[in-house]
């Protein structure tokens, strides 16, 4: 059932789609893409708001380790916040969560958007224990134009160091946690920390910011035993993320974005090591070594 749900996403992205408008930016061509602009895509799947989910697989936050979510302020408002705790006491999941999992070769991931919702979501890096909240951007909540397809969030305990330049990219981190794509077959809600195995990672270039994006699998998802590095993923999944991150600002008239290492997804290997050096550029912030500027840390 659930693979046969998995063949009817990739089919859907391998579906030949009809110009559309966006299409006059000039972009590198794909060759392993059949359809022309992810954002076709959006017009085809069904209608969602901003907090809305139509996927069937929801279940209660997740609850891993003693770690829960409390909500706070009213949805799709500025007040909104997804904050976390362990036990009676409030915490960061960006820095309070561990890197790692239970199990060897695992990390956690806290996801921030669950899959067909379109709230562009996220921790809150400035903010006293970083809890999720909806971006601001020039006084508006920030939502996609149309649904994402994957559970998307971040990998705790890691951090894109901004004054640091990528020996071969030439572009400096955008000061995040490093993001995960989590392609499994569930809807995963939000605030949720879940257990996930790297198959894979992309290098974005973003207004000239290194943002790699981790694609993952949850550990408790039955295509986890199918996936272990990124020649396992289906070339459709792959890349249909990369364009749908390619086009997705074009509709706010913003430039495509790029990908380093001529487009390709690198695999589970480098997505560790990616993983890594992102972690030990956290330590170095946490631990004081490098300034934190309007960060919090907890420090």
């Amino acid at each position: 059932m659930i693979a046969a749900m998995h063949r009817s996403l990739i089919a859907s992205f391998s579906r030949s789609i009809p110009s559309h408008k966006f299409l006059s930016h000039s972009a590198p061509t794909v060759n392993t893409m059949k359809f022309l602009s992810p954002l076709a895509l959006l017009a085809l799947a069904p209608p969602t708001s901003a907090w809305s989910t139509t996927h069937r697989f929801i279940r209660p936050a997740t609850i891993l380790h003693s770690y829960s979510t409390a909500t706070s302020g009213d949805a799709a408002t500025e007040s909104f916040r997804v904050s976390f705790n362990e036990g009676d006491s409030t915490i960061s999941p960006w820095h309070d969560i561990p890197l790692n999992g239970k199990s060897e070769g695992t990390y956690n991931a806290v996801i921030e958007i669950p899959k067909m919702t379109k709230a562009k979501m996220e921790v809150a890096t400035k903010e006293p224990n970083n809890p999720i909240a909806q971006d601001v951007k020039k006084g508006k909540l920030r939502d996609y134009h149309g649904p994402i397809f994957w559970n998307y969030g971040c990998i705790p305990q890691t951090w894109e160091n901004p004054n640091e330049e990528h020996p071969e990219l030439k572009c400096f981190g955008d000061n995040d946690p490093i993001d995960v794509v989590e392609i499994g077959s569930k809807a995963i809600p939000m605030g949720s920390v879940c257990e996930v195995k790297p198959l894979g990672v992309l290098a974005m270039i973003d207004d000239g910011e290194l943002d790699w994006k981790v694609i993952a699998i949850a550990t408790d998802d039955d295509l986890a035993k199918e996936y272990n590095d990124i020649d396992d993923v289906p070339d459709a999944v792959k890349a249909g993320i990369r364009e749908w991150f390619r086009w997705y600002k074009t509709p706010d008239d913003k430039p495509l974005n790029g990908f380093g290492f001529d487009e390709k997804w690198l695999d589970a290997k480098m997505a560790r090591e990616v993983i890594g050096e992102t972690h030990e550029a956290w330590k170095k912030l946490r631990s004081g070594e490098i300034e934190a500027g309007k960060l919090w840390t907890g420090k």
